[in-house]
């Protein structure tokens, strides 16, 4: 099951289209990150001002050094010894939809540790945007029920997978490295 919903959320992706999917914290809405159409639609999905970033997912250090022009060691160091999900922002984006950054040039990306994200973007060879799957100044969804409707009906496939989990999830911790080393937690 799990590989046919990689199959068929990876063709919408592919041909950029959104989709609304389970991530490693909340339920999410994505897109490939790359390609700047679509990460439009989901800010016209979720009513967002394109001067807020929103997040990237990869699934793994080789994808992220393609992503980020340097990789700090402290970073390297907090995904190694954290174990809550943790989006670190990056100075330094490259090769990503350029509404995806802030207005210094970085980035928050997270590597994923959900199976279905890393199948998915294994799939597809792209990062993933990740953005709570809500309208924009409204609470995020601790559950796939509690996703109001316009969101499953402007997304074009909500994968069915882990719909039924019931467990309220809650959003990465956010933490910003800042370009003389130094780290600033965000969001604990």
């Amino acid at each position: 099951m799990i590989d046919t919903e990689v199959e068929k959320a990876g063709a919408i992706l592919k041909s950029g289209g959104t989709i609304l999917y389970p991530t490693d914290t909340i339920w999410g809405i994505g897109c490939d990150a790359t390609r700047p159409e679509s990460v439009k639609n989901i800010y016209q999905i979720k009513q967002r001002a394109d001067s807020k970033s929103m997040l990237v997912l990869v699934n793994g250090i080789t994808m992220l050094e393609e992503y980020i022009e340097n990789i700090p060691a402290q970073a390297l160091e907090l995904i190694e010894k954290t174990k809550k999900p943790t989006t670190i922002i990056y100075p330094g984006a490259r090769k990503l939809a350029s509404k995806l950054l802030a207005s210094d040039g970085s980035v928050g990306i997270r590597l994923t540790s959900d199976t279905f994200c890393s199948l998915l973007i294994e799939f597809t060879g792209f990062p993933l945007v990740s953005t709570s799957a809500n309208i924009s100044g409204e609470q995020a969804p601790s559950s796939f029920q509690k996703i109001l409707s316009p969101i499953h009906q402007q997304v074009d496939y909500v994968v069915n997978w882990r719909q039924d989990e019931t467990t309220a999830s809650a959003p990465s911790a956010i933490v910003k490295l800042e370009k003389d080393g130094s780290i600033t937690i965000l969001r604990p």
